[in-house]
């Protein structure tokens, strides 16, 4: 009598009895990475193009494999798949049922393949799907940040540090601030696909193989830049997931900035904003609430994202060459991370774009006089006063409008070192117009930037589209 398992697992020949229940319930990966079932077979195709380029397997046997791999991805895109309880991730799933299909030839699908390197292939290739996405998510919302900031014209608000009023900006301006933050985030998708770009297959367990594969002529069949230089490295490393996962994590801090402001503006405290209907609630018990949900869960979510990249860092840290079953967690604060930050993305594009403005309620708060103390000490400045003497002077002329002297207007004018043409300044919305330096919020600076940032748009979309095709 056999000792084999009525359901054979991967290495059943080294085994006497079969797994234990425990074990396949705690070491199953099928519930989550099932989802890379596309890619596992789009690297199983090639790996049987290899084997037969190589002359491992003969044409008629990669033709059947391969009918047996497409008969596979319609019964799992159709939904008819048939996972057992045996199936205890997506590559035994897929390879269990082509031996099914394919008989004798199906058991020669793994010939010269480990899960090692055939698992790392499929992240990288679901990598060059899924970012590519990503980042052309990011595109839409730095277009409505775009649309909203032309659209704005001349409308200006308090410019904050330490979250208290400074210098009155564009709202256009503040708006393209976090354009340029969202495009360094596409930048870093991009440059991290150079290093996805890497085809593992071929590596094998961790040492290659004494068949006569072709790693390079397999890396070209999936469309891999280039293939390997070590297999130790190949399938012992997990770097560039943790960089996928800081390029999500930061999109997903930015877009928690993003929250933050539009909690404050949509506040009757602030009033600079409202939130469309359809983009906030309301609240179970109180009748009169419009809650900014959106940009809360922007807030929240950071918080997530951060845990899954650190969380990830903390499993890698202290791996020795080469795999290890720990890699068995890089997928899930991946996928999570890219489910969260692709719903968060299109949410927050929706706030932004329906959001009204109330530029009354902006640019009376810019006019606050103190925010044009910086103006009068420049002023002084162009005169020939030392800076630091300027910054003083002006600064004991606020201390007494603060105490209640006088309007800083009125105690300007009657100063000898300033006068009515520094008092000029003061009046409302002034201050603004003087923001002239390159990448300043006035208008003429504002209006070079936009342009500029147009450019760089034009840039992004061609590189996001050619990592789409």
């Amino acid at each position: 009598m056999s000792d084999e398992p009525s359901s054979a697992s991967l290495w059943h020949g080294r085994f006497k009895g079969g797994p234990s229940d425990e074990l396949m319930a705690y070491t199953q990966s099928l519930s989550f990475d099932k989802r890379l079932w596309a890619d596992d077979i789009a690297g199983s195709v090639a790996h049987v193009a290899g084997l037969a380029h190589a002359g491992i397997i003969s044409a008629a046997e990669q033709a059947a494999i391969v009918a047996a791999l497409t008969k596979v991805a319609d019964e799992i895109g159709s939904e008819s798949f048939n996972f057992r309880a045996g199936d205890e991730d997506i590559h035994t799933a897929i390879e269990r049922r082509v031996t099914e299909l394919a008989g004798p030839p199906g058991a020669k699908l793994h010939t010269g393949r480990s899960r090692n390197d055939q698992s790392a292939t499929d992240l990288r290739l679901w990598l060059k799907r899924e970012l590519p996405a990503v980042a052309g998510c990011i595109l839409e919302l730095q277009e409505v940040l775009l649309t909203r900031a032309e659209s704005a014209g001349d409308t200006y608000l308090p410019g904050y540090t330490h979250l208290q009023r400074a210098q009155p900006v564009l709202l256009a301006h503040h708006l393209l601030a976090h354009g340029w933050a969202l495009s360094r985030d596409i930048e870093r998708i991009l440059d991290a696909m150079v290093r996805i770009d890497v085809s593992p297959l071929g590596a094998g367990a961790l040492a290659g193989s004494s068949l006569p594969l072709d790693p390079d002529f397999v890396a070209g069949e999936l469309g891999f830049a280039t293939r390997f230089e070590n297999s130790l490295d190949a399938v012992g490393s997990r770097d560039h997931v943790a960089e996928a996962l800081f390029a999500l994590t930061l999109t997903g801090i930015n877009l928690s900035r993003i929250g933050e402001e539009f909690v404050m503006w949509t506040s009757e405290e602030f009033g600079f904003a409202a939130l469309d209907d359809g983009y906030a609630t309301g609240s179970s018990m109180l009748p009169q609430k419009k809650n900014p949900d959106i940009a809360e869960l922007a807030r929240g979510k950071a918080g997530r994202l951060i845990g899954n990249l650190t969380g990830f860092l903390a499993t890698m840290k202290g791996l020795p060459l080469s795999y290890n079953r720990d890699y068995q967690e890089d997928k899930e604060p991946l996928f999570d991370a890219v489910d969260q930050i692709t719903l968060a993305l299109g949410a927050v594009r929706g706030m932004i774009a329906t959001a009204t403005w109330n530029s009354e309620r902006m640019q009376a708060a810019a006019d606050s006089e103190v925010n044009s103390a910086t103006d009068l000490a420049e002023w002084m400045v162009q005169r020939g006063v030392p800076f630091r003497e300027a910054h003083a002077h002006v600064g004991q002329l606020i201390r007494s409008c603060l105490a209640g002297d006088g309007s800083l207007r009125a105690l300007v004018a009657a100063d000898p070192l300033l006068g009515s043409d520094a008092a000029a300044l003061v009046a409302p919305g002034v201050a603004v117009q003087r923001r002239t330096t390159p990448g300043g919020g006035g208008p003429a600076a504002v209006a070079v930037q936009m342009e500029r940032f147009r450019a760089r748009l034009v840039l992004l979309r061609a590189a996001v589209a050619g990592l789409l095709r």
